[in-house]
């Protein structure tokens, strides 16, 4: 089964992964106060479809291209059994049978920067 996500194209410091993936949808958003990215002035969010038997690969490419200088960033897809969080240098791949590493994932994600807000929880 296919997993879908968004990647922020603006996170990416290598963008070439963009065209590993099936872009569905691309959507440009305005910065405000509250993303806490003063240094752009927009968002690009592609919305993404993945395939299963590359959602591993496509999340280590993810991983090794976010941007490194403003690390507080990361990309996510999942699908009715999988959520893949992917921060820079770090994959968290969470069962949604068993969601307990949403809690870890999280407070990866908190430790980086990354707003609350913005973190991924169990829906």
């Amino acid at each position: 089964m296919d997993y879908k996500g968004v990647i922020i194209e603006e996170s990416l410091s290598d963008k070439s992964v963009l065209g590993k993936v099936k872009i569905i949808e691309i959507k440009v958003e305005p910065i405000t106060p509250e993303h806490k990215t003063s240094w752009l002035k927009q968002w690009t969010l592609h919305t993404v479809e993945i395939p299963e038997e590359k959602s591993d690969e496509i999340a280590m490419d993810i991983s090794k291209s976010l941007d490194n200088e403003h690390t507080s960033w990361y990309a996510d897809y999942k699908n009715e059994k999988y959520h893949y969080i992917i921060y820079s240098g770090k994959v968290f791949k969470v069962d949604l049978q068993n969601p307990v590493l949403y809690k870890t994932a999280k407070e990866h994600g908190l430790s980086i920067g990354i707003p609350e807000y913005q973190l991924i929880s169990p829906s």
